[in-house]
């Protein structure tokens, strides 16, 4: 069942999406060879819980640490661990935020160093995919007309353009209804209705579309290891488009 937010919900969702904007910038500042993922976990743990917040993934159907971090063909859900990143590496980095019983939920990637040019075809096209989704975000527009416009980009970088995972509805809980998939037909799914809150997330590849779950049971990697991106954004549907609640 979709959820309208109330004012008060908003309010809240909007003080989770400020807290984990800051969180995300605050890992920008930190993500440099050598340092490890569990540092990373770290920083962020530390700055979610002193504003108040809670890390939304710590526990989220067994995920064992508070935020998510995948690295070259690892597409999501990767755990943060002992593993130190090096130049090169295309990291993308997921946060969950709840604040006062509701969430936020956004993911941006990054290249440590330089990288090569198809690395930065990959995030410059995943990045484009979820600005230009975005655009279709607006009261009486539907599903369908975000999932073809992510599809679209996707295919315009040719890009592979993951199925298996979606963005969703979110609020009271992380994942609500409805599912957001990248791909998809113009004026198809359910209409948008002002005061829906959403997670629109374009996971591109390098390669192959198919994903498989490692032996973690949590993270999902590309079948063929080509390389991956992540980028999403917690968004307000208005009656005139929309509000973006995770930062610009």
């Amino acid at each position: 069942m979709i959820k309208i937010k109330t004012k008060d919900e908003i309010e809240l969702m909007t003080i989770s999406g400020r807290i984990n904007d800051e969180c995300h910038k605050l890992l920008e500042e930190n993500i440099r060879r050598g340092i490890t993922t569990k540092e990373l976990n770290e920083i962020a743990k530390t700055f979610i819980k002193s504003k108040g917040g809670k890390p939304s993934f710590e526990g989220h159907e067994g995920f064992p640490k508070s935020i998510c971090i995948s690295i070259n063909e690892e597409v999501v859900h990767g755990i943060p661990g002992k593993r130190k990143l090096k130049d090169g590496d295309v990291v993308s980095i997921d946060i969950g935020v709840e604040y006062k019983g509701l969430h936020s939920d956004a993911a941006r990637t990054y290249i440590v160093g330089g990288g090569s040019k198809d690395d930065e075809r990959l995030i410059r096209g995943t990045k484009e995919a979820l600005i230009e989704g975005l655009k279709e975000v607006k009261a009486g527009k539907r599903i369908g007309d975000i999932s073809a416009r992510i599809e679209s980009v996707g295919h315009k970088y040719k890009l592979g353009i993951v199925r298996e995972l979606i963005g969703h509805g979110i609020g009271t809980s992380l994942h609500e209804d409805p599912d957001i998939p990248n791909f998809g037909i113009k004026d198809d799914g359910e209409k948008l209705k002002e005061g829906m809150t959403l997670a629109i997330e374009p996971m591109f590849t390098l390669g192959k579309k198919e994903v498989w779950l490692l032996e973690d049971n949590q993270t999902i990697a590309t079948q063929d290891e080509s390389r991956a991106a992540h980028f999403e954004h917690t968004v307000l549907v208005t009656k005139d488009g929309y509000k973006i609640l995770t930062g610009e």
